[in-house]
């Protein structure tokens, strides 16, 4: 699929910052604010429509899903030309990356540390993910993966013209942040823009210092929230 978005970063609070890899019922409410209502605010809340969610096995066994969640995957899946309806790849591949976490983290209390957001689709239909790994005391066939999904803001187009003013980027900052929504590495970004890559990054470092970020998939949501 052209022009897609994936960015995956995973977090870890007890054992130190987050490390960003990039490639991009109801529930108690203790797990929402870390997952899609991270980057919301009031007025955010206002424009969109609340996150879908899912519920899995860590064998990738659907639990349960709402209405959301489920017209989500059938947009992803219609993106990525597929007719038939079931969960998408990028759904599957986030279960199976919070799946192996479990193997990792293991106690009930380690939910915390198993947390893996990635930002998919295209970028005039950005969704958030976010992965949460439940472990359980008797074993991994036990533990559940629930997964967030949240429609993010605009289409690029209607959005890419304020990027300057409101964040105050130069021209360069601002061609570096369409390269990012496109999906495109720091090695990408430098062979368009005739630079080195080590220039490429002290870009993004200083994109992520004026929207107050500290990751490229923060950088994005900042962007696609506006």
């Amino acid at each position: 699929m052209a022009g897609v978005i994936s960015v995956t970063i995973r977090k870890a609070h007890r054992m130190g910052p987050a490390k960003e890899v990039i490639r991009g019922q109801q529930i108690p409410e203790r797990f929402s604010p870390d997952c899609a209502a991270d980057f919301a605010d009031e007025s955010i809340t206002e424009k969109r429509i609340g996150p879908g969610i899912l519920i899995l096995t860590t064998s990738t066994h659907l639990l349960y899903k709402d209405h959301r969640a489920w017209d989500l995957c059938a947009a992803i899946n219609k993106d990525d030309g597929r007719t038939a309806d079931g969960l998408p790849f990028c759904i599957v591949e986030l279960c199976r990356e919070v799946s192996n976490l479990l193997q990792i983290w293991t106690d009930a209390r380690d939910w915390e540390q198993i947390r893996i957001k990635r930002l998919i689709g295209s970028p005039n239909r950005p969704i958030l993910l976010c992965g949460l790994g439940l472990p359980d005391r008797h074993g991994t066939q036990q533990s559940r993966i629930l997964i967030t999904m949240d429609g993010m803001g605009r289409p690029q187009g209607a959005i890419i013209d304020q990027v300057k003013d409101i964040f105050r980027l130069t021209d360069r900052e601002v061609t570096v942040v369409q390269n990012l929504l496109k999906g495109w590495t720091n090695k990408d970004i430098a062979k368009e823009l005739g630079v080195t890559e080590q220039t490429v990054k002290e870009h993004i470092k200083h994109i992520m210092t004026k929207t107050r970020t500290t990751t490229r998939t923060g950088i994005l949501v900042q962007v696609l929230r506006l």
